[in-house]
């Protein structure tokens, strides 16, 4: 994990209902995940929102991943 790759994902309040967003766009994690879920390059997303960087996709994923990554709880 890299703290300054995860500073690209950003969460506000009064945007995107307060969902994580690549920083500050209204392009929500969700969204990129999606596309790659869909089957999209990381090109051609890409060339679809010319505003994101390579490092923007790369954050959504490793945003992802960390929040799936919890700790769990056995009961005795």
């Amino acid at each position: 994990m890299t703290k300054d790759r995860l500073t690209r994902i950003t969460i506000d309040d009064a945007q995107c209902g307060g969902r994580p967003c690549v920083r500050g766009m209204r392009i929500r994690v969700t969204d990129i995940l999606e596309l790659l879920s869909a089957g999209a390059s990381i090109e051609e997303i890409l060339q679809d929102y010319p505003g994101l960087e390579r490092e923007d996709i790369l954050a959504s994923i490793e945003y992802a991943a960390h929040q799936t990554d919890h700790a769990i709880l056995l009961s005795a």
